[in-house]
């Protein structure tokens, strides 16, 4: 018996994901996309403390230091998968299944997405604030150096390169949720996820849930950065992009494949 799931019952396993989510209760829905976006966070903030600590390797091999914050910063999506919490981006794909499937309407389709959305911000604020500024983690370089090029080089790119860099990350992103889904062990999701995620982030695309750590962390610690700077020429497209990329990418390309061909096998 194969140890893990074709991609016709891993398409399944991703939107039951979605119908499981809709069904919670407002609080218990807020909740999970509080952790889901710290434990991106988390992520981000290990791939900063470990790549950003190696000034030396960055100066010889820039490519290397890419792999190494490409390599680490999966933790996040693996925990947010494993744990069940809620993401934002992964939702973009997660909910066009029910939506392609009229088990929901557009309105709570976009309701779902916009507190997902909030409070993966709110989460992404408690460890970029409390558990990485104010603990002083980000105080000292070579890591305060680090962090600030890192979110300075994010801010300064014209809307539209962040917007398409925003559809690549995403559709990675809900890739690896998608892999993830189709494993039937822990060792399985956890290589399934890090692949596609480690192939995004050491490209350089835009996820907006991530860079909701990584740019305001670094105007916490000082960076010449303002937030109307962050929202309008990052987190904005970036955001545009993400729902482009997941939804359509991966929840309607993988809507079309499996599921619109069992719904009419059924009537």
């Amino acid at each position: 018996m194969a140890n893990y799931y074709s991609p016709e019952e891993t398409t399944s396993n991703f939107a039951a994901s979605a119908i499981y989510k809709k069904n919670l209760s407002l609080f218990k829905f807020m909740l999970i996309a509080l952790l889901g976006g710290a434990f991106i966070a988390f992520g981000g903030l290990l791939s900063v403390m470990v790549a950003g600590g190696m000034p030396g390797v960055g100066e010889s091999n820039p490519g290397l230091i890419k792999f190494i914050a490409g390599a680490l910063f999966p933790v996040g999506l693996i925990m947010v998968s494993i744990t069940g919490a809620d993401l934002f981006t992964s939702d973009c794909a997660a909910f066009s299944f029910p939506l392609l499937q009229k088990e929901i309407r557009i309105k709570q389709f976009c309701k779902l997405l916009l507190l997902s959305y909030l409070f993966n911000f709110v989460g992404t604020q408690l460890i970029a604030f409390v558990l990485s500024y104010e603990v002083g983690l980000l105080d000292k370089n070579p890591w305060q150096v680090y962090l600030h090029h890192y979110a300075e080089s994010k801010i300064n790119q014209d809307f539209i390169k962040v917007f398409i860099k925003g559809i690549g990350a995403n559709w990675l992103v809900c890739l690896g949720m998608f892999m993830g889904y189709a494993a039937k062990d822990i060792t399985g999701k956890c290589v399934a996820i890090w692949i596609p995620v480690m192939l995004f982030v050491t490209l350089g695309y835009e996820h907006s849930v991530a860079n909701m750590f990584f740019i305001p962390a670094a105007i916490y610690s000082g960076a010449d950065i303002t937030w109307g700077t962050f929202f309008f020429q990052n987190l904005i497209p970036a955001t545009i992009g993400n729902l482009i990329g997941g939804a359509f990418l991966v929840g309607c390309v993988y809507w079309y494949l499996f599921l619109k061909e069992e719904r009419s096998c059924k009537s």
